[in-house]
């Protein structure tokens, strides 16, 4: 709302009683009405509480918005406390008591318009994991396509060695397409809130042994310290896939040799995965967690969709833990901390 205006504004009480009354009734939406000038000449109680002002504060001041006969806008007021409320404005124009008024209708809609707002957010968020799932399927699918091609082709002749080889690469794009999708799947559970999340006790060393078994020959460039009567509470399939998850970006983005140390603190129960590669850049340690994250260290060709990180800290805290990173003089440390459950 504007500052009074120097012409001494006509009071409410000069349209006559008939006119006020006709103006006030409308008690559905905010009435505000204006003269050409925008000065504010009459206002309803429905007005007074989208405004956050008294009537005797707002006759004679400008209304600060321009009110077009036939036009339906969205507007944001400015509140005294410095909030913003968001209001659809419908505007006529009449004559009142021999004065020409514009008329605006007002009706509160910050509501709606927060719920569009977060479907759009939504909608980009779904948006991007599906671009991101095309990207990230398409690749591996037309090596493995071509790969197979060849495999087929009765020009081509195999050695047994070629032939373990081309049949071991389809299985590494296959086993990133399984990767992916179910990634995908874990973000779409979170999107939903659907959680099915049931904590146990869980022996930590057997689930690390259990997972390391799926990367193939990584498992012997990996030193594991872990004391087998270590148990954690967490639910025991999410645990899995916070593990895979950063062993798959250590082995992505690090180098050998791979640690994972697990220790009892207080308070619980602190898993780390350490590389030596080259380490996270100083100004992407921030974004490190985030959605569809992926820093300049992802080396060339390296395949990943940005989710697995941000898989890891929803879970970890679904589970009463969190997950979070550590620079080190050398390479890469991220850890997951988790509540500890009782020794057998």
């Amino acid at each position: 709302m504007g500052e009074p205006h120097n012409a001494e504004p006509a009071r409410p009480a000069n349209l006559g009683h008939d006119a006020r009354r006709i103006v006030m009734s409308a008690l559905a939406d905010g009435i505000v009405a204006v003269d050409d000038s925008g000065v504010i000449r009459i206002c309803n109680p429905a007005a007074e509480e989208l405004v956050g002002r008294p009537t005797g504060e707002l006759v004679g001041t400008l209304f600060g918005h321009p009110v077009v006969a036939g036009e339906s806008t969205e507007i944001d007021l400015m509140l005294p406390g410095g909030q913003t409320r968001v209001v659809e404005m419908r505007a006529t124009t009449t004559t009142v008591a021999g004065q020409f008024l514009h008329v605006a209708a007002l009706r509160d809609v910050t509501l709606r318009r927060q719920a569009e707002q977060e479907l759009e957010a939504e909608l980009e968020r779904r948006g991007s994991v599906i671009a991101v799932a095309a990207h990230e399927v398409r690749n591996p699918l037309t090596g493995i396509g071509q790969l197979v091609d060849m495999l087929r082709d009765p020009r081509e002749s195999f050695t047994d060695e070629e032939r373990a080889d081309v049949l071991g690469r389809i299985a590494d794009r296959t086993a990133h397409v399984q990767s992916l999708v179910k990634k995908l799947l874990t973000v779409a559970k979170i999107d939903a809130k659907i959680s099915h999340t049931t904590t146990v006790p869980v022996p930590v060393l057997e689930v690390i042994l259990e997972r390391l078994a799926e990367f193939a020959d990584r498992p012997r460039n990996v030193n594991v310290s872990c004391d087998p009567g270590v148990r954690v509470l967490a639910d025991r399939g999410e645990l899995s896939e916070m593990l895979v998850n950063y062993l798959e970006n250590a082995f992505a983005y690090g180098a050998p040799p791979f640690q994972v140390d697990v220790a009892e603190q207080p308070g619980g129960v602190e898993i780390r995965v350490c590389d030596n590669g080259p380490g996270v850049p100083a100004e992407f340690e921030a974004s490190l967690f985030d959605r569809f994250t992926r820093g300049a260290r992802a080396r060339r060709g390296t395949e990943g969709s940005g989710l697995g990180l941000w898989i890891v800290r929803h879970l970890a805290r679904a589970n009463d833990g969190d997950a979070y990173f550590e620079p080190g003089e050398a390479g890469a440390c991220f850890c997951l901390r988790l509540p500890q459950a009782p020794r057998r």
